[in-house]
C-alpha cells in the first residue's frame, strides 16, 4: 500500500501535523508521499519542519499530486477548498474529512458526483500513536477505502466504525476529550503541590495515573465503577476524596462538557 499512497492535507493545523506524523511513524508512507497546504505561512512552515514533507500554499497542488486527500480545515472554510478542487477531483480520489460538525452530505454536493468520502473524528494523541478515532462511510466509498481508514488510524490508535449521526458524539467525548483529562491532570498537579510534593513530580504522578487507570479498563475488560471500588477500601483515603469529588459534581460536569461539545458539532456543521 505504501508504494502507492500519497496523501494530501488540506490544511496544515495541528491535527493534521500530528496524523501526519503518525501516519510516517507507523510506516504506513514516507515523508516524500505527503504533501500539505495552507495560506497561513506559519502553519505550513511548522507542518514542514515537523513532518518533513513539502507544503504549498496551493490546495490545487496538493489535489494533483495526492490520491487520499484529507480535509484538515475549519469547519466554515470546507465549502471553499471543496470549490477549488472539485475539478481536480477524479474518480481515484478518496477524501477524508476531519473537519468537526461537517456532515457527509455537504462533502459530497462540494464534489463531483459518486465521489467517495469518508468523514473521520480522530484526536491529537495520535502524535504519540494513541488515538481514539471513529469513522463513518460516504455514499460511494467502497470496501477498499474503508480497509485503508481503518489501517490509517489504527495505525495511530484505535479506530471504530459508526454510523454518521454519531460523529458529533465521538466530537464530544473524544475529540474534545484530551482538553479535559489534560485540566483532570493539571487539577490533580495542583493538588499534589499543595499537599507539598514538588511541581515535576506531582504532574508525572498525575499523568502516569491516567494513564494507568486507562490501561487498567482497556486492558481487564473491568466496568469503571467496579474498578473504583477495588480502590475504595472501608473508612479509607480514596472514598474520602471519592466523597469530595462526587459533592464537586465532577461526573455529572464532565458529563455536560461531552453534551455541551456534541451539540456544538451539531451547529458547527449546520453553519
Amino acid at each position: 500500500m505504501s508504494a502507492k499512497l500519497t496523501i494530501g492535507f488540506l490544511g496544515a493545523g495541528k491535527m493534521g501535523t500530528a496524523l501526519a506524523k503518525g501516519f510516517i511513524q507507523a510506516g504506513l508512507v514516507s515523508a516524500e508521499q505527503i504533501i500539505a497546504s495552507d495560506p497561513i505561512e506559519a502553519a505550513g512552515k511548522s507542518f514542514a519542519k515537523e513532518v518533513g514533507a513539502k507544503v504549498t500554499s496551493s490546495n490545487v497542488e496538493v489535489a494533483r499530486f495526492a490520491n487520499v486527500l484529507l480535509l484538515a480545515v475549519k469547519p466554515d472554510q470546507v465549502s471553499g477548498v471543496l470549490a477549488e478542487i472539485r475539478d481536480q477531483f477524479t474518480k481515484d480520489h478518496l477524501i477524508i474529512s476531519i473537519a468537526a460538525g461537517v456532515p457527509l452530505a455537504k462533502i459530497e454536493a462540494g464534489l463531483p458526483a459518486n465521489s467517495r468520502a469518508i468523514r473521520v473524528m480522530p484526536n491529537t494523541p495520535a502524535i504519540v500513536g494513541q488515538s481514539a478515532t471513529a469513522y463513518a462511510f460516504g455514499k460511494s466509498t467502497t470496501p477498499e477505502d474503508g480497509q485503508l481508514a481503518q489501517k490509517l488510524f489504527s495505525a495511530v490508535g484505535v479506530a471504530f466504525q459508526v454510523k454518521e449521526a454519531l460523529l458529533d458524539a465521538v466530537t464530544g467525548l473524544s475529540g474534545s476529550g484530551p482538553a479535559y483529562v489534560y485540566m483532570i491532570i493539571e487539577a490533580l498537579s495542583d493538588g499534589g503541590v499543595a499537599s507539598g510534593l514538588p511541581r515535576d513530580i506531582a504532574t508525572k504522578l498525575a499523568a502516569q495515573t491516567l494513564l494507568g487507570g486507562a490501561k487498567m479498563v482497556l486492558e481487564t475488560g473491568m466496568h469503571p465503577g467496579a474498578l473504583k471500588d477495588m480502590v475504595t477500601s472501608p473508612g479509607g483515603t480514596t472514598i474520602e476524596g471519592v466523597h469530595e469529588l462526587e459533592k464537586g459534581q465532577l461526573r455529572g460536569t464532565l458529563m455536560n462538557a461531552v453534551r455541551a461539545a456534541t451539540e456544538k458539532s451539531k451547529k458547527l456543521g449546520q453553519g
